[in-house]
């Protein structure tokens, strides 16, 4: 025997798909760019590569897969015995913390004073999910916390500058001993979850009471995402009736406010990010709003967390086909590659189209955004509506997506190495955060009778496509005659949101999409002649190729 180690090596290993890493995950993405510039946001072209690049790289996807296999612990009493309800997270969660900070995934909507500012932060935020969805959360939230403390100026003088920092610091200290803070958000309970009106923790008044001033709450949130956030927006039952509170993890002489972790969520994906459940317990808090106005206080929050949820829902979406659409290139099955044989060519196809239109509505939805918080009446009216709809058809479709995308790569998308595994876990996170199918379908209905102008905005998007696509104007048309039927539009809420959603979508492939797209979606989507019952069922004369080029992971 010599002294050179003996090899073990039975074959060669080839016909293996090398992974889909260091890419620029924005310039590779046509759709995207092509839409940043089409909503005026063209300037931030750089800033979105450089975010891209760092989302591609394989030492951040490194750090992804390392924040999932060491989720989040808590702690709730240190070796002494006192109560500290602290969660610890693993190191790669706070570099990828640090990374989307610096980005401005939260804050560039409200630093950035240029048009286009919240295309480019929704078109931020969709690169950053496809870097790691679970720290995506407090982003959103600390983005969307902003209108609401708006509402109070001595709050918003304090806050705004430490949530809109670039800066992130992972430190629990006092908020004002930090370089940059995030923002939580605390609302549901168990007794009531959507229902927030049902909430029975109780607020008391230190002193007088009122806007801006300190009360003590008491009572149980079910669910608390990202515990460590340096502050949370909730809401409480004073004595005026249901309102907004911020309650700081510290008081303001520097003690640990009574902020009682009971537990973290052993969640089904999301793994990275800590939910919790937590006690009010004679906890510090400030009103935000007037008394008895809570719920309204708070909904310019949930309209722009339900905006993000929309768009993480998208980016996940657009991860998903990518991955596929490379492991197709790279994979041959009898003698031909994947992404040759005409019945995966169909698959990969319909996916696209799915993922197109997703990315479509949700930087449209930017634009609306944007335009809106600059005085545009109508675009303020068309985000009311179609932020719901959209949620509601991207946050349905994102999981029969990733499940359709997993399985184009076989036995190996079902394993942990697999980055598609982990999107699968991820994908229905969206469609519960922030309102499940039927408080969305709810919530549609109510702004069209509560706000017509909202459903007339939705309806001169569709108008600007009228006469494009016969099968485009017949579904329009029907799509009237539904929400005409005003007795029995509730017990057909989800198709009516989703009929408006799908006409948004086609609207928009229409007027932006290369004609092969927008020809297939209409086809697929508009039409009843050729609904199938999975992906891959696209009517005859497709031009797949064409299709599955658009969604291909590559610089144009």
């Amino acid at each position: 025997m010599t002294g050179s180690a003996k090899t073990h090596d039975t074959h060669e290993v080839f016909n293996q798909v090398p992974p889909l890493v260091d890419y620029d995950a924005f310039l590779t993405d046509r759709c995207l760019v092509a839409a940043l510039a089409r909503e005026g946001a063209g300037w931030a072209r750089k800033r979105l590569s450089r975010l891209g690049g760092i989302a591609g790289a394989s030492a951040t996807q490194e750090l992804a897969r390392l924040a999932h296999a060491n989720p989040p612990r808590l702690r709730t009493h240190d070796g002494c015995g006192n109560r500290i309800d602290e969660v610890e997270f693993h190191p790669a969660w706070h570099e990828l913390m640090s990374i989307g900070m610096k980005a401005g995934v939260h804050s560039l909507a409200w630093t950035e004073e240029r048009p286009g500012a919240h295309a480019a932060r929704v078109a931020l935020a969709f690169i950053m999910n496809q870097a790691e969805n679970g720290v995506c959360c407090p982003l959103a939230m600390t983005f969307a916390a902003v209108p609401a403390l708006r509402r109070q100026p001595e709050l918003a003088a304090t806050w705004l500058p430490r949530i809109t920092s670039s800066e992130y610091d992972e430190r629990f200290v006092p908020a004002r001993e930090k370089a940059g803070c995030t923002m939580g958000m605390a609302m549901t309970e168990k007794q009531g979850g959507s229902d927030v009106r049902a909430n029975s923790s109780r607020a008391e008044p230190i002193d007088a009471g009122g806007p801006d001033e300190a009360y003590l709450l008491t009572g149980h949130k079910w669910f608390c995402s990202a515990p460590m956030s340096d502050a949370f927006l909730t809401l409480a039952q004073a004595p005026g009736g249901l309102s907004c509170f911020l309650v700081p993890r510290f008081r303001p002489d520097g003690s640990r406010n009574r902020f009682l972790i009971q537990r973290l969520k052993d969640k089904l994906g999301n793994r990275s990010n800590a939910s919790t459940e937590i006690e009010y317990d004679q906890t510090w808090a400030q009103m935000v709003g007037e008394e008895g106005r809570g719920v309204a206080t708070i909904l310019e929050m949930v309209q722009h967390t339900r905006l993000d949820a929309s768009v993480s829902a998208a980016a996940i979406m657009r991860q998903a086909v990518a991955l596929a659409i490379h492991h197709a290139a790279h994979r041959s099955a009898f003698q031909r590659r994947l992404i040759d044989q005409p019945v995966m060519q169909g698959v990969l196809a319909d996916l696209v189209l799915d993922s197109t239109a997703a990315t479509m509505l949700v930087m449209r939805l930017g634009g609306a955004f944007d335009r809106g918080a600059r005085g545009d009446s109508g675009e303020a009216a068309f985000a009311r509506l179609a932020t719901a709809v959209t949620k509601y058809l991207i946050c349905k479709r994102a999981p029969a997506a990733v499940s359709e995308a997993l399985e184009c790569h076989g036995g190996n998308g079902y394993v942990e190495e697999s980055v598609v595994a982990r999107l699968y876990r991820e994908a229905p996170v969206n469609g519960v955060w922030e309102g499940s199918g039927n408080v969305i379908c709810l919530d549609t209905l109510r702004a069209m009778d509560k706000d017509p102008a909202s459903l007339e905005a939705v309806r001169a998007e569709l108008a600007a496509s009228s006469g494009s696509d016969r099968r485009y104007d017949a579904f329009v048309t029907s799509l009237d005659g539904l929400l005409a039927d005003r007795a029995a539009l509730e017990r057909r809420a989800r198709e009516a949101t989703g009929r408006i959603a799908l006409a948004l979508a086609g609207s928009l492939m229409l007027r932006h999409a290369p004609p092969a797209l927008a020809d297939a979606y209409c086809a697929s989507r508009l039409t009843a002649d050729h609904a199938a019952p999975a992906y891959g069922g696209l009517p005859p004369g497709t031009a797949v190729s064409e299709v599955i080029d658009y969604g291909r992971p590559t610089t144009a």
